[in-house]
């Protein structure tokens, strides 16, 4: 699920590389690489990670990366419609999300009124698919009018694309049926955002337009739940958040800007300063609540090395009384 609204910073010998839409698993030589269907893909922003990442190091990718052709695509119109929808929040509420503006929500709108365009889609009848893509760029033009599109010019690219990742995209279904059926493997899943950020279980409107949560898994891949073995829930020592809403514990001091320089914590994606404070466990036991961790891996303990006293937050009050639920 998701897009390249999420960054996953990966050291490997000494080498730092920024994923969005690649899958962590793609610097592993001997890994294939394949990105579900429950991911919106920006085809530009794909290859253009993809010519990054080789820059440092990255080799025959297009060689291990596999494709869902149920994925959905996200157009640079999307994107546009992002940074306006934000605007737009703005001017009438005084606060926005504080979306990546990656056209990620507009797309998963898309998806969900069943306007939205699949790889499988752009794989077929170009013409086809053209007419579709006009229809779906009039509708956000009527909705704003100052958006504005170049409609013959993306088509060409496009039609560029689809060309390049022809010989990457596969039924996703059969070919997950195949990795759990056929001669034994190690299958590792990798979820971008995390938990509170779930478009059902996370602090909305304050969310990303997916489920991060384990369901995720089942619908984004089309993986039987029963296949699902372990789960890890990766934390970190202290907690972060970027853009706004809900967080109770919150450092907006010394403490939080020490956590914030020391930790290096920048959005990956917008370069945005992530927002710091002390462990949440009960954000934290909500999300086991809701995922079943079989492990946890605790990462960025060092940061807190320079720390004398070190604070946890372990129970949330509502009118006096101690809860024992995330509300």
């Amino acid at each position: 699920q998701g897009g390249n609204n999420a960054g996953h910073t990966v050291v490997v010998d000494g080498k730092e590389y920024d994923f969005h839409l690649f899958p962590s698993g793609i610097i592993n030589p001997k890994a294939i690489s394949f990105i579900g269907n429950g991911v919106v893909i920006h085809l530009p922003g794909l290859f253009e990670e993809a010519e990054k990442n080789e820059k440092k190091g990255l080799k025959d990718w297009e060689k291990r990366l596999i494709i869902s052709d149920r994925a959905h695509l996200v157009f640079d119109f999307h994107q546009a419609v992002d940074g306006l929808q934000e605007v737009q929040r703005q001017a009438q509420e005084g606060k926005n999300i504080g979306t990546t503006k990656k056209g990620i929500g507009p797309t998963y709108s898309s998806k969900a009124a069943r306007t939205g365009l699949r790889i499988c889609d752009l794989l077929s009848d170009f013409d086809e698919f053209s007419s579709r893509f006009k229809n779906l760029a009039q509708q956000y033009k009527s909705m704003f009018p100052t958006l504005e599109i170049d409609i013959e010019g993306q088509l060409k690219k496009l039609k560029g694309y689809a060309e390049k990742i022809r010989p990457m995209v596969r039924d996703g279904v059969y070919f997950m049926y195949e990795a759990l059926h056929g001669s034994p493997k190690k299958i590792l899943v990798e979820g971008a955002n995390a938990a509170l950020l779930d478009i059902d279980f996370g602090t909305y409107p304050f969310v990303t337009s997916s489920n991060c949560t384990v369901g995720g898994v089942c619908t984004g891949l089309g993986v039987p739940p029963q296949h699902v073995g372990d789960v890890y829930g990766v934390v970190k020592a202290y907690t972060t958040r970027v853009g706004i809403g809900a967080f109770p514990t919150e450092q907006i001091n010394e403490i939080g800007d020490l956590l914030q320089s020391r930790g290096h914590e920048w959005g990956v994606t917008t370069g945005r300063k992530r927002r710091c404070g002390w462990l949440d466990l009960v954000i934290l036991k909500y999300a086991h609540m809701i995922n079943g961790f079989t492990a946890l891996a605790l990462t960025k303990l060092d940061i807190l090395d320079v720390l004398d006293e070190i604070k946890i937050g372990v129970a949330y009050k509502l009118g006096g009384k101690r809860i024992p639920y995330f509300p």
